[in-house]
């Protein structure tokens, strides 16, 4: 029997998540809401992760064009299952630098997971075929590093002078970034860039 870790903030949805897996004949040997941290963190041995992408640690991006991902971000370097909500590239980007290599759309089957959770505990890789627009998406995100950190702390409600002395940059230095993110993103404005990169999963 698989022994399976799921970690998902929402209780009431992890809690059903939990109780799929066991119907499908997985041991869920923990449940935890947020993603745990470090090598140091206490878990139970598992053969897979599934994880909502969203609860996923911050990582440098990695594009899903690569040929390899990155190593896996589980604790004890189990396999990575993400669930991954539709219409958000920046999540499964996520996910990718994170270590996935199982890819579920949220809106899929019971079988569809099961079948992934399985793969994957295989040390195969499981991609639903519904993400694959996603997998372009992501690995077209226009924003840089830096233009990310600064959308980030605007997104926060920061001023430019905050933003400035946060990241060691000039205030000029700042607005000018925030101007290319709004043109690479095609918004009308500084809160609508936020809209656009926070509805991609970007920040």
């Amino acid at each position: 029997m698989l022994r399976v870790t799921v970690v998902y903030e929402a209780q009431l949805l992890r809690a059903a998540l939990v109780d799929l897996l066991r119907s499908g004949g997985c041991s869920v040997v923990s449940s935890l809401p947020n993603w745990p941290l470090g090598p140091t963190h206490e878990t139970t041995a598992s053969d897979v992760y599934v994880a909502d992408a969203e609860c996923l640690p911050p990582t440098e991006a990695a594009s899903p064009t690569a040929s390899a991902p990155a190593t896996s971000a589980a604790p004890d370097g189990s396999p990575l299952l993400a669930l991954i909500p539709a219409q958000r590239p920046g999540v499964l980007r996520r996910a990718y630098a994170a270590g996935a290599t199982g890819f579920v759309d949220k809106n899929g089957s019971k079988s569809r997971l099961l079948e992934a959770v399985h793969c994957v505990a295989a040390g195969e890789r499981f991609i639903d075929d519904t993400l694959a627009l996603g997998f372009l998406q992501a690995a077209e995100m226009p924003l840089t590093r830096r233009e990310l950190a600064v959308l980030s702390l605007a997104a926060k409600g920061a001023p430019v002078a905050e933003i400035a002395a946060a990241l060691y940059l000039s205030r000029g230095t700042v607005r000018n970034y925030m101007a290319s993110v709004i043109r690479k993103v095609g918004a009308r404005n500084r809160v609508d860039a936020i809209r656009i990169a926070q509805g991609a999963g970007w920040t």
